[in-house]
């Protein structure tokens, strides 16, 4: 057999076809002679469709061919499959490396050998003789004699046991269940599919094979098609990236996409920010890419301490975008020592320009062009700010959006009261925004005239929601506003904090315009003289002139590169 070397193309007669069943091949697996390399993707078949193979395997239907890959190479492999231990393999041994048919062997797997413990697996599962469906009993207790769990179909002694006790049984069917178990159980031992075996190539040849046919059925993404186009004894893109996560997810900034490091690991190998860019990390070598994988992961360290200590993002679920961070990492990979003060303030105001402007809805390849030569002409001092086209949003934003936790303005308005330091209402204690700004724990977000009393004077539940009727307040106090009308809770806070109300006020954004107008029980004024307060911080923030152009702004979805 003629075998592919470094920079040669292997060739079509390479692959060995053979035809094997499936428990022999699922005991390979367990038995680590067939090994799971590390370049492939997680397990990502969700319950129909672990179920819905089982179900093509015991009706006889065709579940396609599986790609192995023989070679004396020893790579990283996984450890486990499918909640299972997979055996050590000899060193010296041929290893088969699992290219092609992960997730259709994993089910396999699992279905047959699980011995876990956990009653909720996707592998605790079971076939109903009478029903003759796969099920997930999501129980570990004895099922009925007429189910079966698919794991003893791995066992005979456990499968012929059932069998014994079902002939005993005095159910009128039980010989036509007995009948079909024994069909079950020949079906999962005979059952065959195509093997197609590739010889002793280099990994350089093996990746674009294994990136081609995994092109199909569930899509691979970018990473996990690069992942196997760089990966090395050195360098593995998953873990690379793994490691900035976990670093990320310590400062409470796990939400980061595996995609928008991949694009800052592209730009510090002098690459940019688009898939086509992203592409060249193929073309650098395993030391090259280790070294901006360091670079990358200081830069994001330098990045989200940025975020949290100059603009109060304590978290991605607050980050109104997260290509803001991308952006922001290049800015502090290309500046290694500390920016100077005016550099820190430019910044402060591209990331309040992007967030209000919407700019990264849509991030499209000619913008992050654009931006990767805006950030290095900052970075370098050509440039005092970083160069930005965003228009500044309509002032009626404000009291016509709606406040929704999954939407960017909502999250940049929520950092605007945010920075104000706001004081209770009725209490005047500062209120800790940390935690609202989590988004998981949302108790401090509340509206200022009182839903309740709103409603009651058939406002839309639209108009009852809008960014501009919302204020930081603690749980006890917005349950002893309750349905009170403004006039009745304000007066009475008034009364209560005396000459700090004013100071309470102004933290909330309340200027005496919008205060004056909820002492009326006027909501629509409110609305308007509290939108003019958030639109007039918002572009203070921001470094926006008063004659900067004004747009519609949604601030929903961002790029889908």
């Amino acid at each position: 057999m003629t075998t592919g070397t470094a920079g040669s193309t292997p060739h079509l007669n390479d692959p060995k076809p053979s035809v094997d069943r499936i428990d022999e091949l699922a005991r390979r697996i367990v038995t680590g002679d067939i090994l799971l390399p590390k370049f492939q993707r997680e397990f990502v078949w969700k319950s129909k469709r672990v179920l819905a193979l089982l179900d093509s395997i015991a009706k006889g239907y065709p579940i396609g061919s599986i790609l192995l890959w023989r070679t004396r190479q020893e790579l990283k492999s996984e450890k486990k499959i499918a909640d299972l231990d997979v055996a050590n393999q000899q060193a010296e041994y041929p290893f088969n490396y699992l290219l092609d048919g992960q997730q259709r062997l994993s089910t396999i797997c699992g279905a047959l050998f699980w011995n876990g413990s956990d009653p909720k697996s996707l592998w605790n599962i079971a076939y109903d003789l009478r029903a003759e469906n796969f099920f997930h009993p999501n129980t570990l207790e004895e099922l009925p004699l007429y189910q079966m769990r698919v794991n003893k179909l791995s066992n005979p002694s456990g499968f012929f046991g059932q069998i014994a006790q079902l002939a005993l049984h005095a159910s009128p069917d039980k010989d036509e269940l007995a009948a079909r178990a024994k069909a079950l159980f020949d079906r999962f031992k005979d059952y065959k599919i195509a093997v197609v075996t590739l010889g002793d190539m280099s990994i350089k040849d093996v990746a674009p094979i294994f990136e081609r046919i995994n092109s199909q059925g569930v899509p691979l993404t970018r990473v996990d098609l690069l992942r196997a186009a760089t990966w090395s004894k050195e360098f593995d893109l998953n873990e690379a990236i793994g490691e900035i996560q976990e670093e990320l997810d310590e400062k409470g900034f796990r939400e980061i996409e595996s995609k928008s490091i991949l694009r800052n690991l592209s730009a510090s190998q002098g690459g940019g920010f688009s898939i086509e860019d992203v592409e060249h990390l193929r073309g650098h070598t395993p030391q090259a890419r280790l070294e901006a994988a360091k670079i990358t992961k200081l830069a994001y360290q330098r990045a989200v301490d940025f975020l949290v200590s100059e603009l109060g993002v304590v978290s991605s679920y607050a980050l109104p975008y997260a290509n803001q961070i991308t952006v922001l990492a290049e800015c502090f990979r290309l500046l290694p020592t500390s920016p100077s003060p005016a550099q820190y303030h430019a910044m402060r105001e591209w990331f309040w320009q992007t967030s209000f402007s919407g700019y990264f809805s849509g991030w499209n390849t000619g913008q992050m062009t654009t931006d990767l030569a805006s950030v290095r002409a900052f970075a370098s001092g050509a440039k005092p700010r970083i160069p930005l086209v965003a228009a500044r949003p309509v002032e009626t934003t404000w009291r016509d959006r709606p406040f929704r936790t999954n939407n960017a303005l909502s999250k940049a308005f929520a950092l605007v009261l945010a920075a104000q330091a706001p004081r209770d209402l009725l209490t005047g204690q500062r209120i800790d925004t940390s935690a609202s700004l989590s988004w998981i724990n949302q108790k401090e977000f509340h509206h200022f005239f009182p839903k309740k009393w709103l409603k009651s004077q058939d406002v839309t539940s639209s108009q009852i929601n809008v960014m501009a009727n919302i204020v930081y307040l603690t749980s006890a106090s917005n349950k002893t506003i309750s349905g009170k009308k403004p006039s009745q809770y304000l007066r009475e806070a008034e009364s209560r904090l005396g000459s700090e109300f004013e100071a309470v006020l102004q933290s909330n954004l309340i200027p005496p315009s919008a205060f004056d107008a909820a002492v009326r029980d006027d909501y629509e004024a409110f609305l308007h003289a509290r939108s003019q307060a958030i639109d007039e911080t918002a572009a203070r923030l921001a470094g926006w002139p008063e004659n900067v152009a004004r747009a519609i702004v949604d601030g929903e979805d961002e790029d889908s590169e």
